[in-house]
């Protein structure tokens, strides 16, 4: 069975290793493959059941990729994929993540170091290997190690983050749901409760013919290696060199082990020591009595919690935290849900050097939604590359006037996505940035200030009242690029004072603010916007992603500004900027 998702993600990694392969990500034969992935992923096509011809008629795919896909489709792989993943096993390719590796770097350092790991890497570090390399030095050997040190990677426990794990986790669950034999499914674990990182993924699920179960799993085109196989319960490696693990439960247990699964260990203590002190016992089978043995609860988790009174706790808060203490009072937040946003607030065109799709179309998608309102944030001139000049902003002004006309149920602001400066300054004058319905001023350049320095350059730009928002607070991309270091007190309480809001950016690579930063927000009063940040049509399911991730930061509905009725939020963005 070849699913759309195992097709995109076959080819996915095809782009991955042939970045490796050919050098860098602006080769020609990449970029096929990522125009290709861009077509696959905005057709509404059954892609499985296409020809080769009707392959190529799809925007973005060519020729030699259409046969490859029909490759992936017919065989469940492709030939030319095989034999890169000999070459660039899953151990090496992960070095990509770290800072300062470029694809030509890394293949230099395996061919003349014989560096295939992480912990090959660290070894040549520790005896200064590397500096004596074309390109690099000393300086150069110092900030891979302090990246591999602030990225927290350490060999064998190197965990993977959500923006890897979760399409894969997903993929999955969508296959395994397509089985006669499969009642539910869902991962579990970290994943579920939307950690920024995973360690394994955890797949459950609910069925009486287990055996039909494992076998599907364990033949996957995804699987590298099966590490152990049983009747309930089997374990896997995908190609990517991530560990899946399997279990089988029948349908009547299924709510327990939901519960169980998906943790937190500390919370599940907590459940525990609850049933413990009414004589009952909570495992992954369900919640039963201690003597008779008679079960009180298992077939859902909002069972499990209402037997000990307490109110259902979302996946998203299940950290022992204080979350089991407000349950059993009936004090948990009414934490934002997806269905509350009504607009968009940081949203990039094809005027963005790394936009994809222009305005029409990202408008169009925009209203497909239903949004009231969305802001137009393309870069502003002070990016290198991607950045807008004022006389292309100005046309582009002019541009969403005229396309007001044909959305009058979607209010459209122009916007505009400006560059924090290394002093806080940014790309416009007062009186340009004024002249915008909304800005985002984000971090995008000077990552190496000290604390201080990043605090006073945030703060800085807060006090312009041109400024609506600070996008991904902190500039992270999870697994791959630390944030900066704040004085999360400061900013926040800079923010409550000035009425600058703190963007909670969907972005899975990004999730920023953290939910720790959002937390400080909280208590300050701050005000917080969710965006997508997206540069394609594709993208915009992100929402969901920033709307789970502020979950995690206890974020309520009343402290999102992008929740509030159009005429509100308006009110709300001209107190600043009068």
């Amino acid at each position: 069975m070849t699913t759309r998702a195992h097709i995109i993600a076959t080819l996915s990694e095809l782009r991955l290793l042939m970045t490796l392969e050919e050098g860098g990500p602006q080769a020609f034969r990449v970029r096929a493959y990522d125009n290709a992935i861009q077509g696959l992923e905005s057709t509404t096509a059954d892609i499985a059941t296409l020809s080769e011809s009707e392959l190529v008629a799809l925007k973005g795919v060519g020729k030699s990729t259409a046969s490859k896909i029909r490759e992936i489709i017919e065989t469940g792989t492709i030939k030319k994929l095989e034999g890169l993943r000999e070459k660039y096993p899953p151990e090496f390719v992960n070095l990509t993540r770290i800072p300062g590796l470029g694809p030509k770097t890394l293949v230099m350092l395996r061919d003349r170091l014989d560096i295939h790991n992480l912990d090959d890497l660290k070894a040549a570090l520790a005896a200064e290997k590397l500096r004596d390399l074309p390109g690099l030095g000393a300086k150069s050997e110092e900030k891979i190690g302090q990246a591999i040190e602030r990225l927290g990677l350490h060999g064998k426990d190197t965990r993977t983050p959500i923006v890897e794990a979760l399409p894969i986790a997903r993929a999955t669950v969508a296959q395994l749901l397509e089985l006669p034999e499969v009642r539910r499914a869902d991962y579990c674990g970290s994943l579920r409760r939307f950690r920024e990182d995973i360690g394994d993924i955890d797949i459950l699920v609910s069925s009486t013919r287990a055996e039909a179960v494992m076998e599907f799993f364990t033949t996957m085109p995804e699987v590298a290696d099966v590490i152990g196989r049983g009747e309930t319960k089997s374990s896997i490696v995908t190609r990517r060199g991530i560990q899946m693990d399997l279990r089988v439960v029948r349908p009547a247990e299924y709510g327990a082990a939901l519960l169980y699964f998906t943790g937190s260990k500390t919370h599940n203590i907590h459940l525990r020591q609850l049933a413990i002190d009414r004589g009952w016992q909570l495992n992954e089978y369900g919640l039963s009595d201690v003597e008779s043995g008679e079960v009180v609860a298992s077939k859902t988790e909002k069972d499990i919690y209402a037997a000990l009174d307490l109110a259902f706790v979302p996946p998203t808060l299940r950290e022992d935290g204080g979350e089991i203490e407000k349950a059993a009072a009936g004090e948990l937040p009414k934490l934002v849900q997806l269905k509350d946003i009504k607009g968009d607030l940081h949203y990039h065109t094809d005027l963005s050097g790394d936009g994809r799709e222009p305005l029409e179309r990202m408008v169009e998608a925009a209203a497909a939604r239903g949004y009231s309102y969305l802001a137009i944030t393309d870069h502003g001139e002070d990016l290198t590359i991607n950045g807008a000049s004022r006389r292309q902003m100005l046309a582009q002004r002019k541009k969403i006037a005229r396309l007001q006309e044909e959305y009058p149920d979607l209010r459209l602001l122009h916007g505009c996505e400006l560059n924090m400066g290394r002093d806080g300054s940014v790309d416009y004058d007062l009186d340009f940035v004024l002249g915008f319905d909304w800005t985002v001023a984000s971090v995008h350049s000077y990552f190496d200030l000290d604390r201080d320095q990043q605090t006073e350059r945030v703060l800085q730009a807060m006090a312009n009242p041109g400024v609506s928002a600070i996008g991904h607070l902190s500039g992270r991309y999870i697994g791959r690029r630390p944030g900066i270091e704040l004085d999360l007190e400061a900013v926040m309480e800079a923010a409550a004072a000035t009425g600058t809001a703190i963007e909670i950016n969907g972005a899975l690579q990004r999730l920023d603010a953290t939910p720790e930063a959002i937390r400080i927000g909280i208590k300050h009063g701050v005000t917080f916007v969710i965006d997508t940040d997206s540069h394609h049509t594709r993208e915009l399911g992100r929402m969901e992603y920033g709307v789970l991730n502020a979950q995690r930061g206890w974020v309520e509905r009343s402290m999102v500004a992008n929740t509030w009725p159009t005429s509100t939020f308006l009110k709300w963005v001209a107190s600043k900027r009068g």
